[in-house]
């Protein structure tokens, strides 16, 4: 029988009498025709994109990638002459080569200009203590005020703290010295596994040569303050390139 609920007013009359206009119009209501009820997502299916992932910074020491990319990281002492800086890093920016100055707090207090000098050349800088002592001579809040003080420096002259801490007078961190720069904001401590030795100023063509160990994955150390680190850039890009090795920042090493 229809249940139509537009019935003539007799019809409708005769099913009221019959005790049946209730459940039949409420039938009607139900069998209504409408929009098509949307098909449910099977169960293993997110109704939300999936966000997007990135790579896990580093944490603790590192010193050497083991991505397999041919690619080495060139880390450098950020201290001494800013207008030889300059030319360092633009020599870097020209030949492509981007690389992460680890950076003395008193460096940038006696140049301010020189953290975004890094960063508007497109490299990375970090963070080398304040002062550059010798850190296992100092106490627990001596060590804090170095790696706190300096990251203060960075975040004011360039709104972060920097990607990593290095610390100075030291190849590798002691446990405290990791510790207390992961509180500070650093949870890789960044090492090096080729030293150019540059400091010691013993030429163009040494410094060369000591990179020749450089393998895929290498974190170099050198200087910005040396006339010889300079001098031996353009060979020492030639050379690496020779050998199909890229240089990039290390968070791109270790990336």
């Amino acid at each position: 029988m229809p249940s139509d609920p537009t019935a003539p007013p007799s019809r409708r009359a005769f099913l009221k009498a019959a005790g049946l206009l209730p459940l039949i119009g409420a039938t009607a209501c139900a069998a209504a025709p409408g929009p098509p009820a949307a098909t449910p997502a099977p169960a293993t299916t997110s109704p939300r994109a999936a966000a997007p992932t990135t790579a896990p910074h580093p944490v603790g020491e590192v010193q050497h990638s083991d991505t397999g990319r041919p690619q080495v990281a060139l880390t450098f002492h950020g201290a001494g002459d800013e207008a030889l800086a300059r030319r360092v890093l633009t020599t870097l920016h020209h030949r492509g080569a981007a690389v992460t100055v680890l950076a003395v707090g008193t460096w940038m207090q006696q140049y301010p200009d020189a953290p975004r000098l890094v960063t508007d050349l497109g490299h990375e800088i970090g963070n080398h203590t304040w002062s550059h002592p010798d850190l296992t001579a100092l106490d627990e809040a001596g060590v804090r005020a170095e790696i706190e003080r300096c990251r203060d420096r960075i975040v004011t002259a360039t709104g972060g703290p920097g990607a990593f801490f290095r610390p100075s007078q030291a190849q590798h961190a002691t446990a405290e010295v990791r510790r207390l720069a992961a509180a500070a904001g650093y949870p890789a401590v960044l090492s090096y596994d080729v030293d150019s030795r540059d400091f010691t100023d013993p030429g163009a063509g040494a410094i060369r040569r000591n990179l020749r160990t450089a393998v895929a994955g290498s974190v170099v150390s050198l200087h910005l303050g040396h006339p010889g680190t300079l001098e031996a850039l353009p060979g020492l890009l030639d050379d690496l390139a020779a050998r199909g090795l890229t240089p990039v920042t290390a968070s791109t090493l270790f990336g």
